[in-house]
């Protein structure tokens, strides 16, 4: 954004955006039913973070179990969900970080520390989930994590990656607000 000259008005907008999208992630991550499912014929198996469903056969109805009965299950749903309020939290404040004119890059800088926190939680509900589901439920067949679970990791890895951007901002403070002169490489013979 700063090496290349780009202009800081029109750039402004992008790691709001970003962490939008990131909340877009998280909320298919949480919504959705395939962080687990089968992977080959007959497909029986399939969970999401709050319940894990198994049918008897290819046409059979399936039978849910919620996840919410086990400590693992609530402990990874609730880790989960604490990163990803914080990550909303942190996209409501880039929001007015970013609106207004005078912009306060210390403020910025506390807003990549709590997306930091927020990947934290967001891991831990991650790791915990595949490790006491894969331990404690029965499962048939061959099993993948998939899509959903998929999409959790991403928003974990967005919230690493935008709180290094949002640390890391207020070091070209005078470059973003145009304080510095620019250099000319250009020498005339």
């Amino acid at each position: 954004m700063v090496k290349y000259g780009l202009d800081y008005t029109r750039c402004r907008w992008i790691l709001p955006l970003l962490l939008g999208i990131g909340v877009i992630f998280g909320i298919i991550a949480l919504a959705g039913r395939g962080w687990l499912e089968s992977q080959t014929l007959p497909y029986v198996h399939r969970a999401s973070l709050w319940e894990s469903c198994t049918r008897s056969g290819q046409g059979g109805e399936w039978s849910c179990e919620s996840l919410m009965g086990y400590a693992w299950g609530r402990a990874a749903a609730a880790t989960y969900l604490v990163g990803f309020i914080l990550l909303v939290i942190c996209f409501a404040l880039a929001i007015i970080a970013f609106a207004i004119d005078t912009l306060r890059f210390n403020f910025i800088r506390g807003i990549g520390g709590l997306l930091f926190v927020a990947a934290v939680f967001s891991i831990m509900g991650l790791v915990i989930y595949p490790v006491k589901f894969s331990t404690e439920i029965e499962m048939t067949g061959i099993n993948m994590f998939s899509w959903a679970y998929g999409f959790g990791w991403t928003t974990a890895i967005m919230e690493i990656c935008l709180g290094f951007f949002f640390c890391c901002l207020p070091n070209y403070e005078d470059q973003i607000l145009g304080n510095v002169k620019p250099t000319y490489f250009y020498s005339s013979p």
